[in-house]
């Protein structure tokens, strides 16, 4: 019994032992955290996820050697608007067999066609019908109003005039919109765009009213494009004339349709009363959106240096603001 007491170690040397012990331990773990720290520290602090690459939209342009601006006057749309695209060669021109047309209409408020804030109905169903006839596979007419999508087509007859015509309304849905950053661009930086309307499209065509907005001074041909955007857009209000020109960069249409046959010459955008409007019976179709603003400007008694959208625009390569400089074809109809 006294032997085997005395082959066991004492206390002491037992806490000793197991202070070795687990002071080894202790190291081991601090060890493993230490390393982990070098491992995972971030010298430059938390880091925002990743910014996707710049990703361009298809370019609907169509080269041409021809006359690539015309200006028709008179009251009636539907003969204008076939002067002024006749003078360019006839819509087979910019339409061709199988082609698959994107019409972007301006559908912003739920305002009714005699107020002019929106597209007028008679006049898109002319242009559907003439790129039907120019051999085009399909048309289809889309916008993102700033109200109730359907109440706003309902109301400004784009709808009725679509379905009519045989063109698609493609509504403004949720999966429709890519977040995508444009190049170039510094405020279209990962945002919501309605990359989905322009699936499949091979021709792209704008068509907005000339109208006064108090805010960029006019909306028009550049401004229309307002509504490939989603989100909270009206943010960009603080730079808009910047934010207009990036879209024009952005935006590469086949022709452009500037209605100024009643312009809103104030309380734009949304106007309100006929007393805001203005008989000015011109149509301009251009193929070159900062030549056709231009000259909508003159319709709203301003010149591009009065409107900084048009000067940034320029500047960035979009197009010419001397519009007079591409010898517009001018056109007078009964």
């Amino acid at each position: 019994m006294s032997e085997k007491i005395k082959d066991r170690p004492g206390q002491s040397e037992m806490d000793r032992r197991d202070f070795l012990i687990r002071t080894a331990k202790m190291g081991v773990t601090v060890g493993v955290a230490a390393a982990l720290g070098v491992f995972l520290h971030d010298p430059f602090g938390p880091r925002a996820p990743k910014e996707k690459p710049p990703v361009a939209l298809p370019d609907f342009a169509v080269p041409r050697a021809g006359k690539k601006m015309a200006i028709a006057t008179g009251a009636d749309r539907i003969k204008t608007v076939n002067g002024a695209i006749q003078a360019l060669g006839g819509m087979g021109s910019f339409v061709t067999k199988g082609d698959r047309v994107l019409i972007k209409v301006n559908g912003a408020f739920a305002s009714p066609p005699s107020l002019c804030a929106t597209t007028n109905p008679v006049l898109l169903a002319e242009v559907v019908r003439m790129c039907f006839l120019a051999g085009a596979a399909t048309v289809a007419v889309t916008d993102n109003p700033i109200n109730d999508p359907q109440s706003c087509f309902s109301l400004t007859g784009i709808a009725e005039a679509a379905k009519s015509s045989g063109a698609e309304l493609i509504l403004p849905e949720e999966s429709l919109f890519t977040d995508m950053s444009a190049p170039g661009s510094q405020l279209i930086r990962d945002w919501p765009v309605f990359t989905g309307a322009f699936k499949g499209a091979t021709k792209l065509i704008g068509m907005a009213p000339v109208k006064d907005h108090h805010r960029s001074g006019a909306s028009m041909a550049m401004k229309n494009w307002y509504g490939f955007i989603g989100g909270r857009r009206n943010i960009f209000h603080q730079d808009i004339h910047t934010f207009i020109k990036d879209l024009a960069v952005m935006i590469k249409p086949t022709l452009v349709i500037l209605d100024g046959t009643s312009t809103m010459v104030s309380n734009g955008p949304t106007g309100g009363s006929v007393s805001d409007l203005k008989q000015t019976n011109t149509m301009i179709v251009s193929t070159d959106q900062v030549a056709a603003d231009s000259a909508g400007a003159r319709l709203l008694g301003k010149t591009p240096r009065d409107l900084p959208f048009l000067v940034k625009a320029e500047q960035a390569g979009v197009g010419t603001s001397d519009f007079e400089s591409l010898k517009p074809v001018r056109v007078t109809t009964g």
